[in-house]
């Protein structure tokens, strides 16, 4: 390599480290704030309180106010999403197919949590009250039942696919009486008053999940539900941005979501509940079973429909 070839890559070089830093706050220009949006069947005292350790994180990490927003229901983060309100999201499974329904490749996935023991995925189950006879999902044909929210994963997808592909039949066919509750806490608070005689929720593992935290929260008894039906196991909710955001801004929130559990340790624990280990990497491609039983769920409400 001649003088001249030197000289040039060196210049080259350090351009780009004076650049760099210049490029690097274009996006903080651009976005003076931030928005998360959070999806999830809480109470939003609840969730508030345990994601704001996770916003002041991301605010300091990326040197920009970050806050969270928490939808009115599934569907109203990736309205959020969709119309540009917020930049990033953590969302369940099938909320991301319906984002991928709107808004195709804008939206991608980042990273998935992982739990304590390393899994990358959670399962539906439907409950009933501890103290009723049902031990089988035979056991509540004709009875009331409560699915949690439309664009739920585990709280509607995939129980409904489950009756339908394997069953032969809907949930309307297969109860006396179908409702949404508007979420999986209200889910399970009217199980146990008595409203519904079973319920759609999630759960990983007999110490994690919904009624195990609404337990731990002193909301309901403990004992009080039993478990009669889990489904196969489904992929893990996750952390997903939009794809015309900046690079830099892509990047420095990725680094910052997979550095959360080391960098604010107690901030992670409140965030998760203390049921996570850590991310994984996500793809889009993770989620294409869900996508399909969203697709199929949908197709079967048009043909019941008409």
């Amino acid at each position: 390599m001649n003088m001249f070839m030197r000289r040039t890559i060196a210049a080259a070089v350090m351009a780009a480290a004076i650049i760099s830093p210049a490029l690097a706050q274009d996006w903080k220009q651009q976005y003076p704030e931030l928005s998360i949006g959070i999806s999830s069947g809480e109470n939003e005292t609840d969730a508030i309180a345990r994601t704001q350790g996770y916003a002041d994180y991301l605010s300091r990490t990326l040197g920009v106010p970050v806050s969270i927003v928490r939808g009115t229901d599934y569907a109203a983060v990736i309205e959020a999403m969709r119309a540009g309100q917020i930049q990033f999201a953590s969302i369940g499974p099938a909320n991301y197919a319906l984002a991928r329904k709107v808004m195709g490749d804008l939206v991608t996935p980042v990273a998935v949590q992982r739990d304590k023991e390393g899994a990358l995925g959670y399962y539906s189950v439907i409950a009933v009250r501890a103290d009723s006879p049902y031990q089988t999902l035979e056991d509540i044909k004709g009875k009331s039942f409560a699915f949690a929210d439309p664009n739920s994963t585990s709280g509607y997808a995939v129980p409904s696919y489950y009756l339908s592909t394997v069953l032969g039949t809907s949930a309307d066919e297969y109860f006396s009486e179908t409702a949404f509750s508007g979420g999986h806490e209200q889910s399970v608070i009217a199980l146990l008053a008595g409203t519904f005689e079973a319920v759609a929720t999630h759960q990983t593992n007999d110490h994690s999940g919904n009624i195990p935290r609404m337990v731990e929260k002193g909301m309901i008894p403990a004992g009080s539900t039993r478990i009669i039906w889990t489904s196969p196991l489904i992929p893990n909710s996750p952390t997903v941005m939009r794809t015309d955001l900046p690079e830099e801004l892509k990047t420095a929130f990725t680094n910052a979501v997979f550095a959360f559990p080391e960098a604010d340790p107690a901030a992670f624990e409140a965030y998760t509940s203390g049921n996570s280990k850590g991310y994984a990497p996500a793809k889009h491609e993770d989620y294409l079973d869900v996508i399909a039983i969203t697709e199929y769920n949908a197709k079967q409400r048009r043909a019941n429909a008409n």
